[in-house]
């Protein structure tokens, strides 16, 4: 009888999961893997201007910060990425650009030293938590010595307390860290673009930490969809999806 009924209902809820990913898919969750000029078309349209100061917090082998150069041929660029082997790409890459700043450090809400944990070496997957993957046969046993800074110290002595047009965060799990790090300089950035996903799950963090963080210091939320940026009004518990998804918090006052 259990077999049975197994084989009637097995179809109904394999149904049911295929149309709640697609409705998620549509609304930006598990949208992570989009294209990286998506992103920053999205980010480049509610900015409204073209950039001059940009940051790529965890830059891992420079995608994204490519593709801010390829849009913006002068602008300045500091990108932090602690992965020794990240770092030796990264100045292979941009050496010849005087405008590209690599910064061999983590950010985090605090200045230090950090173990990186990773699958390997140069992962995209390296976090400051070791993560338990073993549901995905993945060991996280890669480790590596790091250093750590808290953003705000950086802008003050580096930045001089300039203006950030656009500062992206993929730190696989600590963005809300780095972000509690940037004390005044939030005040002083007008777009954040961060990710959100399974690392959260791994750090304890969720998406009602972000809507209130923003929300607090006066950011607007939206989440990036196939469709383009979808505007975030109110905080739900639906919003609680660990797939990976990118999102943008635009400074109230360019709204």
């Amino acid at each position: 009888m259990m077999k049975k009924h197994k084989k009637i209902t097995a179809p109904i809820f394999k149904f049911a999961r295929f149309t709640e990913r697609v409705a998620a898919f549509a609304q930006g969750k598990g949208y992570g893997t989009a294209s990286i000029r998506q992103e920053n078309a999205l980010v480049h349209k509610l900015l409204g201007k073209s950039p001059t100061l940009a940051i790529d917090i965890g830059g891992n082998i420079g995608e994204y910060t490519a593709e801010i150069r390829r849009r913006n041929p002068k602008a300045e660029i500091h990108t932090f990425e602690p992965s020794a082997a990240n770092i030796e790409k990264l100045n292979q890459r941009f050496g010849n650009d005087k405008n590209i700043k690599i910064l061999p450090f983590a950010v985090s809400d605090h200045s230090g030293v950090a173990t990186l944990f990773a699958d390997e070496a140069g992962s995209g997957l390296g976090s400051l938590t070791q993560r338990r993957l073993k549901h995905f046969d993945i060991d996280f046993n890669a480790k590596e010595s790091v250093g750590v800074i808290r953003f705000e110290d950086y802008w003050a002595s580096n930045l001089n307390n300039r203006k950030l047009d656009i500062v992206k965060i993929d730190i696989e799990g600590h963005e809300l860290l780095a972000l509690n790090g940037f004390g005044r300089a939030i005040f002083s950035t007008n777009v954040f673009q961060f990710e959100f996903g399974g690392c959260n799950i791994d750090t304890k963090t969720y998406f009602q930490d972000f809507w209130y963080f923003f929300k607090e210091h006066n950011f607007n939320l939206f989440r990036i969809t196939p469709f383009g940026a979808q505007f975030i009004g109110s905080y739900k518990e639906s919003d609680e999806n660990f797939s990976t998804t990118n999102y943008i918090a635009v400074n109230g006052r360019l709204s």
